[in-house]
């Protein structure tokens, strides 16, 4: 027999960011993670992905830290590691599209402090609101990976991704990602993606999974064999579940094949140990739900991505509705269908939800919709890969409402300057103007905190210099 040629598979460690955003809705701090950071950047991972998707958001809102300082920190501590983030195109990390200038600044800012890989999705998979961040991150020297939102429905053919797979290589993309956010993508499926998309494409194909499913670890075994060139892992503290397969276990399994990562598994298990802590304090506390480490194979009936599931939980539960569990999920595929058939990934997966929660709670479909269900019926997210439910789009917008077809950020003026002048008060670095621009209440909130723990340092300074120690 013919011997295989070696291809060491690549991984991307996502324990600090994916792992605990899917796990703990992002509550590890910047101080919980940078004591292991040295370790983590002796394993040889071709990244780790530490910024973006919902960390911004919760740094700012819930840990009161800047999340720029965490980036920076991070990227003084990671000396021989690639650092990645995940960007919702013109999104940004918001949940509504950007002025150009603002998703630029933003790419150049994130470069600057030290990011080498920008992972770009959109939630409708329209490529016109991913151009303006491919583009800059081209400019700004990083490393711009596309990502294909996964998902199922008449639509999603094989000749479907295969057609947007090279249309992102003509874009001018520097590699791809198959993002599976809710676990939907199966063994042999993904034999067959990988064989098509790297027959298609000249570019490396990086796969991103959730193992909600139960069949992330089998889907990655056949990805590798199929040509797949990286796979996200979390450390097995923060694995499965929400959050992917484990790292040490597809480290194992490749062992002694052509696959092998050459990964030092006493390294790894020192690693694992200490997050092993911050996962128990987590149980104990009752952030992290055990619910959400089991295998949840209605993933694959109503295509709910983990996030999706406890997001509508909560706000089923704030309406004294939980008995609706069921009811809701039922109406979840009823809603897409009605949208064009989304992807179920952030902001088009809440939108999704929420309508679906109003749909049966008022006992009558569409009797209340969202500003942002009109919003993706008027185009303003972008364009579906089917047409919308003309009935519901006339229940919801009126007869003659306005529809957009060009790219949404076209109709948007560039708004870096005046978004500047509204902070300029609380402005002590650049970056502070993109905080504020992303979550304005959240930032300023977070602005007037760090003021006031400058103010309580400077009085403690103050006070010692003049002999006295504050009380």
């Amino acid at each position: 027999m013919a011997e295989i040629e070696k291809k060491p598979i690549k991984i991307m460690e996502t324990i600090l960011r994916d792992a605990h955003q899917s796990l703990i809705a992002t509550r590890m701090t910047t101080e919980q993670m940078l004591p292991i950071v040295d370790k983590m950047d002796k394993v040889g991972y071709h990244a780790v992905e530490c910024w973006g998707g919902a960390t911004f958001d919760a740094s700012l809102r819930f840990l009161k830290e800047d999340p720029w300082e965490r980036l920076r920190k991070f990227r003084d501590g990671f000396k021989n590691t690639k650092l990645q983030m995940l960007f919702r195109g013109q999104n940004i990390l918001g949940y509504r599209p950007y002025a150009d200038d603002v998703v630029e600044y933003f790419v150049q800012k994130s470069v600057a402090n030290g990011i080498d890989i920008i992972r770009i999705f959109d939630c409708l998979n329209d490529l016109r609101n991913l151009q303006t961040a491919v583009r800059a991150a081209n400019k700004e020297k990083g490393e711009a990976q596309v990502a294909l939102s996964y998902t199922l429905g008449d639509a999603y053919t094989l000749e479907y991704w295969v057609e947007i797979a090279k249309r992102i290589q003509d874009m001018g993309a520097n590699s791809i990602c198959i993002k599976d956010m809710a676990g939907l993508l199966l063994p042999y499926k993904a034999t067959e993606l990988v064989g098509a998309l790297k027959e298609a494409v000249d570019l490396p194909i990086q796969l991103h999974t959730h193992y909600t499913s139960g069949v992330a670890s089998m889907t990655y075994l056949k990805a590798v064999e199929a040509g797949v060139d990286i796979i996200d892992t979390a450390m097995s503290p923060f694995a499965l579940g929400t959050s992917q397969p484990a790292t040490e276990v597809m480290v194992e399994t490749f062992r002694g094949t052509p696959y092998d990562t050459g990964f030092d598994q006493n390294l790894l298990a020192e690693i694992a140990d200490y997050f092993r802590p911050i996962r128990d304090e987590a149980l104990d506390s009752g952030l992290l739900n055990p619910k959400n480490l089991g295998v949840n194979i209605k993933t694959l009936l109503y295509q709910v991505p983990g996030g999706m599931l406890s997001n509508l939980t909560s706000q089923l539960k704030e309406q004294g509705a939980e008995d609706k569990f069921y009811d809701v999920l039922e109406e979840v595929p009823r809603v897409r269908k009605d949208l064009g058939e989304p992807p179920l990934v952030t902001p088009s997966s809440q939108i999704v939800g929420t309508q679906a929660v109003f749909n049966v709670i008022m006992g009558e479909r569409y009797k209340m919709a969202t500003k942002e269900t009109k919003d993706v019926l008027s185009g303003k997210y972008g364009a579906t890969v089917k047409p919308f439910n003309e009935e519901v789009k006339k229940k919801v917008l009126g007869e003659d409402a306005e529809v957009i077809t060009c790219r949404p950020a076209d109709l948007i003026p560039d708004e870096l300057a005046t978004l500047e002048s509204e902070m300029a008060q609380y402005k002590q670095q650049d970056e502070d103007v993109l905080s504020y621009a992303l979550f304005p209440q959240v930032a300023t909130d977070f602005f007037k905190y760090r003021d006031a723990q400058q103010k309580k340092v400077d009085a403690t300074i103050a006070d010692t210099e003049n002999g006295s120690y504050p009380v």
